[in-house]
């Protein structure tokens, strides 16, 4: 069916633009720039704050340029004196109560409300607001909360309610005694929230951000007792340069690797070698489950997020969760078992960092599941983010830096370890290795393309040496509920599941660079990422966990076999039904 056009002025611009389209999206095609700051693409349309109105000819009042639907024939100004004092006024009040500590602020330089009060001139607060002073709730081991910088925009409740469906804050409060909050002033800490972050990457401001673990890893890097080394996942590397200017979805792998040896750290290694375990795990596990027809279907526990939703929202799936450790605490794993042998070592003598895109890696690192020995598996993790911090703080100049490679045995993965990084991304990893084996051929045709996408769910019917085996792909919580429930009511049927806690995959995770809204709305931050990791795949020179040497030559020398004694001791863990409060 066609979409009706619709014809207008913008500033005396004849637009022509599909009936439906708000005056906001329409002034942008004219690349007019009308200001926002509540508004967020597919996540928060409510015109809340004010500052995006317009005159439209014949309205009595101004109007929210972000909810306002154009109309034939309609005559919007943009620019008019009444517009530009209207907007001024509006921040300039909602300047006079934030707490403006800029200089130290974590969002300093990409504050979406420090570029406003330039682009508007604002050189001085003529208002002085209440000013009451809120203690920042820092309890959770992944998100900081800090009252005092919150504008109440309310994106951090819309995509935790809608986007989630996980509803741990919401406004508390009426008037000018409105905070966004959790309900009876809890800490983070003490509701189901699932650590992703995802309020982090859509607050505007600095009013939320992640659990700073850079001084304990400079701490560990100076001191001379411990051998410290670092793994970087997948998506790391095509969003680290977005921290240093570069383009969305810019690869840096060489560079990246280069940087952190320039830092200090004793080894430098690649989560994706340990990603090949996984699937090799998982892989062996799915079989195993499709031959007893027991706990199906399979879905994967790679995302800690998901994991921990699981845990509060569907405990009655926790025995069809994959019992493999996600790729970073496997690589911890060996890295105090295996390596610590090679190397001669001691295990506690080892500080594994963990660079994640994904601000729930912190709360995982810390579950006593994973700490064999009660050693634990990871000793920090830190974000994208934050390893951009340390970069900075080493001086190192990043774009500048030559290429290098991973350090052995760490440093060789497949193209399917690095598509772990995109939604689909596990799934098609382990069909690569799962259709290998059952057909007992080295398959050429790997490229699963109907589990590509950022679509939220995706579902398919995948023939395997004659045999059929549904699948389906969810990412961000409200798919994954929508998912299950149809499974829960017998509606849908599937062998296997994957699940990643983030819209569109780890490539949008909670810990990675923050992109404004006004490039959100241009630019399918997701996609554009996950892009690079499938152009990683392609030039890789093995593209199926099972193929890479490194992989079996340690399962020949220390593990065994996939899903064996040592391996399911030191690379599968449980879980833990948790209330839902």
């Amino acid at each position: 069916m066609d979409v009706k056009s619709v014809k207008l002025k913008i500033n005396n611009i004849d637009v022509t633009v599909p009936e439906g389209t708000t005056i906001l999206e329409a002034a942008r095609t004219v690349n007019i720039d009308i200001p926002t700051l509540c508004f967020l693409k597919d996540t928060n349309e409510i015109g809340a704050c004010r500052m995006c109105v317009v005159e439209v000819k014949g309205a009595r009042t101004l109007q929210a340029a972000c909810v306002y639907p154009v109309s034939e024939g309609m005559e919007v100004l943009t620019n008019t004196k009444a517009v530009r004092e209207s907007r001024k006024v509006t921040l300039e009040l909602i300047l006079s109560n934030h707490e403006k500590k800029c200089l130290s602020c974590v969002r300093s330089q990409n504050c979406e409300l420090q570029k406003m009060a330039i682009d508007l001139g604002i050189d001085d607060i003529r208002f002085e607001g209440e000013n009451p002073h809120y203690t920042v709730d820092n309890k959770s081991a992944s998100i900081v909360r800090d009252q005092n910088k919150c504008i109440l925009c309310r994106r951090c409740v819309s995509v935790c309610k809608n986007v989630q469906t996980v509803s741990v804050i919401d406004a508390v409060g009426r008037g000018i005694n409105t905070v966004v909050g959790c309900a009876f002033e809890k800490s983070l800490s003490d509701t189901p929230c699932i650590n992703c972050g995802q309020c982090i990457i859509v607050c505007p401001v600095g009013a939320l951000r992640e659990k700073d673990d850079t001084d304990r890893v400079w701490e560990a890097i100076s001191d001379p007792t411990k051998h410290v080394v670092v793994q970087t996942a997948p998506a790391v590397r095509v969003a680290l340069g977005e921290e240093f200017g570069m383009p969305i979805g810019t690869r840096v792998t060489g560079k990246m690797v280069t940087a952190l040896k320039l830092m200090g750290f004793d080894g430098v290694f690649d989560t994706d070698t340990a990603a090949d375990f996984t699937i090799m795990e998982e892989g062996t596990e799915l079989l195993q489950r499709l031959e007893s027809g027991e706990n199906l279907p399979l879905i994967t526990s790679c995302s800690p997020g998901w994991v921990k939703f699981c845990e509060h929202n569907f405990p009655d799936f926790l025995d069809n969760l994959s019992t493999a450790k996600s790729p970073h605490e496997m690589f911890g794993a060996l890295m105090k078992s295996y390596y610590a042998k090679k190397m001669g070592l001691k295990s506690e003598d080892i500080f594994v960092v963990s660079v994640m895109p994904c601000t729930a890696k912190k709360f995982e690192a810390a579950r006593p599941e994973l700490a064999g020995n009660g050693v634990a598996d990871v000793d920090a993790v830190v974000t994208t983010r934050e390893i951009a911090k340390m970069i900075k703080q080493a001086g190192v100049d990043f774009i500048n830096l030559p290429d290098s490679e991973f350090d052995a045995p760490f440093g060789e993965a497949s193209g399917a370890a690095v598509i772990f990084g995109a939604t689909g991304g596990v799934m098609e990893a382990a069909l690569r290795t799962v259709a290998d084996i059952l057909s007992g051929e080295d398959l050429q045709a790997i490229d699963y393309t109907q589990v590509r996408g950022t679509e939220g769910i995706k579902e398919a019917t995948i023939e395997i040496a004659g045999k059929k085996v549904r699948i389906a792909v969810a990412s961000g919580m409200a798919n994954a509920r929508k998912l299950l429930e149809s499974v829960r009511s017998g509606e849908k049927q599937y062998e296997f599941i994957e699940i990643m806690g983030c819209p569109g995959g780890c490539v949008n995770g909670g810990g990675q660079p923050i992109v404004d809204a006004k490039t959100h709305m241009n630019i399918d931050v997701a996609k554009t990422r996950a892009a690079a990791i499938y152009d990683e795949d392609k030039a890789m020179t093995f593209r199926k966990s099972h193929k890479n040497p490194i992989i079996n030559k340690i399962y020949e020398e220390f593990l065994g076999e996939p899903c064996g004694p040592l391996s399911h001791k030191l690379l599968h863990t449980h879980y833990t039904e948790r209330a839902n409060y």
